[in-house]
């Protein structure tokens, strides 16, 4: 029944104009992934007079999605209507026409709305902030737009005066539909990842807690799979929110691709996916089969607990270009890029096309760090490495003739108050960050190619005399294989002490 949306679908996603798709943050659903979406709605909710809202519609492919859904579970009997939001006046006639599939159903009624569903949501939320007599929905099912939303924008002052705080179109919708949403309701939702850490979403996150739970989250294993047709390059993931506040295990499902042929479910217990001790709320995603509840739980040691602070490199070289220089002078310090660092440290590199060093003086001088033994890692990885987080140390030795330090922006750096850390303690973050269980652990809440300290921060680590431990095990080379690394790291640090 869906197969001419799902014509149209690639139709108007192949004739419409790039900047007007992106004036909108418009990318329309697969046919397949709006019927995986609209079957994750436990059939239960389905049997009952419904109310489906589906913001920022399309061409109906997901309020579709779901009408076909609903009519196989009821078949004739309860009613259901639907409101579908729409901005793009254009896409009015593919509406319609994927409405006028279930017609034959008098007991569906579909509403085409052309207004903006944050302004209007928005506007019933913010006159109804101290009651709850607006219109609200047993289901939503959306595919947001995505765009970032400008602190000064007409958007951010509706909102804020619904009581939101969120910087991306996706997230505004998210959290109005959950305004809109009745007790107990269920939201299916494809957005991107991005709001699962990070400070920006921080708000978003802590009222998305408070007035709903998670039930089921998809992962696409390709990130280029979702939304193929139109070059869309992010993190998606689908997601099952409840408005209510019983928690219980979580699903986790991934897929290659948006054919879900070789679909894996697994449950998570509700804390390994948001931990009450995490004043982040990051949302985990476990996606390695391999890293179950146990696993997860292994180590649970702040950096703060084994004396260790990260901070992202303090200088940032287009702000203090005038200081740089490509190679050192007598007057000039190690000035240290993520290109500095191979299978050992290369300093100075004059392959590099980036300054060497940056001048030692008053202005300088309270972004260097004191020469040390300190562990980095790239904030941003490259293509070809296959983790996510990188790591490598730093020595004294690597400087004989310099006292301080400069790290670029591009690294985070792990110190104590700005000093240098024990070796063995350096050593071993270094094996424990590069091991695999570390990278699958970060990937479970970091969806994006960006490596933040504040992300490192929340991570946790094996205690100090673990890491000490595991420090001793590092060759002098400080060269060794994936497997080595994973095999010291299971040896010491899995091994119960304290």
């Amino acid at each position: 029944m869906l197969s001419g949306i799902e014509h149209s679908r690639i139709a108007v996603a192949r004739t419409t104009d790039a900047k007007h798709k992106s004036s909108l943050g418009q990318y329309f659903t697969p046919v397949h992934i709006a019927r995986f979406m609209a079957g994750l709605f436990p059939e239960e909710s389905l049997k009952m007079n419904t109310g489906l809202l589906d913001p920022g519609a399309g061409i109906g492919s997901l309020s579709a999605a779901f009408l076909e859904k609903w009519h196989d579970v009821n078949q004739g009997s309860n009613e259901i209507s639907v409101d579908a939001f729409e901005l793009d006046k254009r896409l009015t006639p593919y509406l319609e026409s994927s409405y006028n599939m279930f017609n034959i159903n008098s007991n569906i009624e579909a509403n085409i709305i052309l207004e903006d569903f944050v302004y209007y949501a928005s506007s019933v939320l913010e006159a109804d902030l101290f009651a709850e007599n607006h219109k609200t929905y047993s289901h939503v099912i959306m595919n947001p737009p995505y765009k970032k939303i400008r602190s000064n924008s007409l958007y951010r002052k509706a909102l804020s005066r619904a009581g939101i705080e969120t910087v991306n179109l996706y997230t505004a919708f998210m959290a109005l539909a959950l305004g809109l949403l009745s007790e107990s309701g269920y939201m299916v939702a494809i957005v991107p990842r991005s709001f699962c850490n990070g400070p920006y979403y921080k708000p978003f996150r802590n009222q998305l807690i408070s007035c709903s739970v998670i039930r089921h989250i998809h992962i696409f294993n390709s990130r280029k799979k979702a939304f193929k047709d139109d070059d869309v390059l992010q993190e998606n993931i689908v997601i099952m929110l409840q408005k209510s506040n019983i928690k219980e295990t979580v699903k986790i499902s991934t897929s290659s691709d948006d054919r879900f042929s070789d679909l894996d479910v697994r449950q998570f217990n509700y804390e390994d996916i948001i931990s009450s001790e995490d004043e982040e709320k990051f949302i985990h995603i476990p996606i390695d089969k391999n890293l179950n509840s146990n696993r997860l739980k292994k180590y649970h040691h702040s950096l703060q607990d084994i004396g260790v602070q990260v901070s992202t490199g303090p200088v940032v070289d287009f702000r203090m270009k005038k200081h740089l220089q490509s190679m050192p002078d007598a007057t000039a310090i190690p000035l240290l890029y993520p290109g500095h660092f191979k299978e050992k440290v290369v300093w100075p590199n004059p392959d590099l096309k980036k300054a060497n060093a940056i001048a030692l003086n008053d202005e300088t001088r309270k972004w260097l760090f004191p020469t040390g033994n300190y562990c980095v890692v790239r904030r941003f990885s490259s293509k070809e490495e296959k983790r996510r987080v990188v790591a490598s140390i730093v020595q004294p030795e690597n400087f004989p003739d310099y006292k301080y330090l400069g790290f670029e922006n591009h690294l985070n750096v792990f110190h104590w108050n700005k000093r240098g850390l024990d070796l063995n303690l350096v050593k071993g973050l270094m094996l424990f960050l590069n091991s695999t269980y570390f990278d699958q652990a970060f990937r479970s809440f970091n969806g994006h190619t960006q490596v933040n300290a504040t992300d490192l921060r929340n991570m946790k680590y094996p205690s100090l005399d673990q890491l000490q431990k595991l420090g001793k095990k590092v060759p002098g080379s400080l060269v060794t294989t994936q497997e080595l690394v994973d095999k010291y790291v299971e040896e010491t640090c899995n091994a119960e002490t304290d």
